[in-house]
């Protein structure tokens, strides 16, 4: 029995060593001069530091700092529409008695199951109309109408959350004289702090991964985020600096990284807390 528990832990362990290798020589490769960066080798053998420095003012007429601040930017303005949203949808779904809210809500669910590429190609068209094309509107805009990336989930998870705060807290609300309003924003919004920030944490997350999305829409380098200005360093007529290209992309997978592992925890409780009925 031991010799079939070792055994499984050494296979384990190798299977790790497997999947961690990648990123390893990817942090490895950051130090590597452009001579040394096909080696095998994980780790090089004279760390080149430079590679972060002169990766940072690559882009000419640009650096990464004004990459960094576009992306923020935007991730905060989607993040903020998205919270206010979101919670006023769930809210009603949760709480309002209007006709059709039951085959509504399965509306939304279905869309948990659509491909973002079916939407595609007539969401650029209705943004290209709009005039919306290399600005930041067809992030922000879906967002603030509870849609855009992870809408539809971000919608069913606070949902149920709602589901789960007893309603005799809404009826003494009344009584009190609140609104349906006032009981949202008064009562139901303090309590929803776990899945808020679940929300947010996903939200900040995956939009900041939409390299898709932004290459679709943003043309100008002045509004590129970090992810486009990443592409910039491969060049068909010249040499990729491939030693600046992975110092500047390790770089950029930064506060994504510090988030989720301070934030992990929030993660877990906000998703937990949805199931728990009152």
């Amino acid at each position: 029995m031991k010799k079939r528990k070792w055994l499984s832990h050494i296979v384990l362990i190798s299977i790790c060593l497997l999947m961690v290798y990648p990123i390893l020589w990817w942090v490895g490769a950051a130090f590597k001069s452009n001579e040394e960066i096909n080696s095998i080798n994980i780790f090089p053998s004279a760390p080149i530091l430079s590679n972060f420095t002169d990766g940072w003012v690559a882009i000419p007429g640009f650096t990464f700092t004004h990459f960094f601040i576009n992306t923020f930017g935007l991730i905060l303005g989607v993040l903020f529409t998205t919270l206010i949203s979101c919670s006023l949808v769930a809210f009603a779904f949760a709480r309002l008695d209007f006709p059709l809210r039951n085959f509504w809500f399965s509306i939304v669910l279905v869309t948990l199951m659509l491909p973002s590429q079916i939407t595609l190609v007539p969401q650029y068209d209705l943004f290209n109309a709009f005039g919306w094309v290399n600005t930041y509107l067809p992030f922000i805009v879906p967002h603030a109408l509870a849609g855009g990336i992870g809408g539809s989930f971000f919608i069913f998870l606070l949902v149920q959350f709602i589901r789960g705060i007893p309603r005799e807290l809404d009826e003494a609300a009344k009584m009190d004289g609140c609104s349906w309003f006032g009981i949202y924003f008064r009562i139901i919004l303090p309590l929803m702090k776990p899945p808020l920030v679940t929300v947010a944490i996903y939200c900040f997350l995956w939009n900041w991964d939409d390299f898709l999305g932004h290459l679709i829409y943003i043309n100008s380098v002045d509004k590129y985020t970090v992810g486009l200005a990443l592409k910039m360093f491969v060049d068909a007529n010249s040499a990729v600096p491939w030693g600046q290209l992975f110092a500047m992309s390790l770089v950029s997978v930064i506060p994504a990284i510090i988030i989720f592992f301070f934030a992990q925890r929030h993660i877990v409780e906000g998703v937990a807390t949805t199931g728990l009925k009152g």
